[in-house]
């Protein structure tokens, strides 16, 4: 009953099916309506037509963003939808019997091999209990790994022995270390600093690769151990972050920056973009590996980010990514399952189109993917469409459709169908 409040909501669709972001709609309205303010930070279609007022910030992330592209009431034009010309055929599948975790109603599952399948259904219907409290930790069991307590569920069958491991992408930080980036987590630091370790003045200077880490005692500056930065904690107070004043936030000796590759320091290479970066690499046939490694960033859409930037400033979604992108820069892996809980967090509509292509590189190399998800763009992309519900709660737990997205809009049953079959018809 609050009159006069500002109300500051970030991405408040995360996790919410349409049928549950129609109601979040509502509740704003309402807020509005008793004479308060509301400002959303949100990706969603359906929030942004229902704003009075759009603020879009671009044109591009990153370095080639932070600019006002547009004030002023929605636009009339919907997004648009790319739906495939056909679907995968499949064959195989890995069958979950009995699932039976929290409101699950001793439900049976098929899960298609090499093909992308969704999981979707209304909020509290079940998804996350079924993929990740229940397949995941059966699986990973499986094939050998370790994995948290496994829910309810009577067996596995079908054709595992064509996978030899599961992965679970999910949304938490890449490491707890400040001093972890994108680069040290796709192994491509690696190769950079051996390259700077076999310039002249590294090799007469008995510089090894470690030198170039600011991970290791050695090259990088001890006043900060790398960070680049100083801490202080204040007793009653939010701590303080200082620039070092060693090394004035280079993170190594000035005996270390002096080396120099193609007139650039090893600091100068980590204040790149990841686009910079394969740039700057691409001229050096030498470099090859790196820049593969490099474009497995670039192909999941995050070629904006600093190579030295810490993965603590990631966001969810982007933490996410890298960890596509390092599954991608590998060679030789053995067929694996992947599962990714909601992977459109935080993703405006064109970056799911590369989200999209990032999947599909995967199913390229053999592997499956199985995706939680309420977008649209994903719903439609998907081979096999598993809906549950019909509601959420004791009414959830059920499977309400399996399929293509093609007859999921034939069915009548659920709010899945209902909504794709809305959405496509306004973008047309």
């Amino acid at each position: 009953s609050l009159v006069g409040s500002l109300y500051v909501l970030d991405e408040p669709s995360i996790g919410l099916h349409a049928r549950d972001t129609e109601r979040l709609i509502h509740v704003l309205r309402e807020l509005k309506d008793l004479g308060n303010t509301i400002v959303v930070v949100e990706h969603d279609e359906e929030i942004i037509q229902a704003a009075d007022y759009i603020i879009e910030i671009g044109p591009k992330a990153g370095r080639n963003g932070g600019e006002i592209t547009y004030t002023g009431k929605p636009r009339i034009g919907r997004f648009t939808y790319d739906i495939p010309m056909q679907r995968r055929v499949w064959n195989n599948y890995i069958e979950l019997h009995g699932a039976r975790e929290n409101n699950l109603k001793n439900i049976d599952v098929r899960f298609p091999l090499n093909v992308m399948t969704v999981v979707t259904g209304v909020s509290g219907s079940g998804k996350s209990s079924l993929v990740s409290k229940v397949l995941y930790p059966a699986l990973k069991k499986y094939y050998g790994g370790i994995a948290e307590h496994t829910g309810t569920f009577g067996k596995l069958s079908g054709s595992l022995h064509l996978l030899k491991d599961v992965e679970f992408v999910d949304q938490n930080p890449l490491s707890k270390s400040s001093r972890s980036n994108p680069v040290t987590y796709i192994k491509a630091y690696d190769e950079i600093r051996k390259l700077f370790a076999n310039q002249q003045l590294a090799s007469q200077m008995g510089y090894t690769p470690s030198h170039f880490s600011f991970n290791t005692p050695g090259g990088r500056c001890e006043t900060c151990q790398g960070e680049g930065s100083i801490t202080i904690e204040m007793q009653f107070m939010a701590d303080l972050t200082l620039t070092c004043e060693q090394c004035h936030g280079k993170r190594f000796k000035q005996d270390i920056l002096d080396v120099k590759y193609r007139d650039k320091s090893i600091f100068d290479v980590l204040e790149m973009t990841v686009n910079q970066a394969i740039e700057f690499f691409a001229e050096d046939p030498q470099c090859k590996v790196i820049v593969q490694r490099l474009k497995a960033l670039q192909d999941v859409g995050i070629g904006y980010v600093k190579l030295g930037q810490s993965s603590s400033t990631l966001s969810g979604g982007e933490s996410q990514r890298v960890k596509l992108a390092s599954f991608l820069a590998q060679d030789n892996t053995q067929p694996t399952l992947f599962i990714f809980d909601e992977p459109t967090t935080g993703l405006h509509h064109d970056d799911i189109t590369v989200l999209l292509k990032a999947l599909n590189a995967l199913i390229g190399k053999g592997h499956t993917i199985v995706v939680i998800e309420h977008n649209p763009n994903i719903i439609l992309a998907a081979d096999h469409v598993i809906d549950l519900g019909p509601e959420g709660g004791a009414e959830g737990g059920n499977i309400v459709f399996t399929g293509t997205p093609e007859e999921l809009m034939l069915c009548d049953k659920g709010y899945t169908g209902k909504y794709l079959t809305k959405i496509i018809h306004q973008s047309v």
